[in-house]
């Protein structure tokens, strides 16, 4: 795997939005995430599955649905303010 790739669950860890990688991967796995690039939708269905800068993930979690792109990858599962930086909200976005 190059380095402008990333494993979608090691990438949800990191961002914080799940507490272990192990959960991650069971979100993945359940079918939770779906990810646009280039157009093309695509339900997530593996945690190997890579992901990179640019792509637009869309998944539910604790009652509230998340569309946001990927900004940047990361090198670690770091403080909230670095993890926040992995991403943007494409919902806030759409409203602007």
């Amino acid at each position: 795997m190059s380095e402008e790739t990333c494993r979608i669950d090691v990438w949800l860890w990191r961002a914080r939005f799940l507490k272990t990688r192990g959960l991650a991967a069971r979100f993945v796995e359940q079918g939770s995430v779906r990810l646009s690039r280039a157009g093309q939708l695509t339900r997530l269905d593996k945690a190997s599955r890579s992901v990179r800068p640019g792509d637009v993930l869309v998944f539910a979690l604790s009652e509230r649905v998340f569309s946001l792109r990927i900004e940047a990858l990361g090198d670690r599962r770091g403080p909230a303010p670095e993890a926040r930086s992995l991403y943007s909200d494409t919902q806030s976005e759409a409203q602007a």
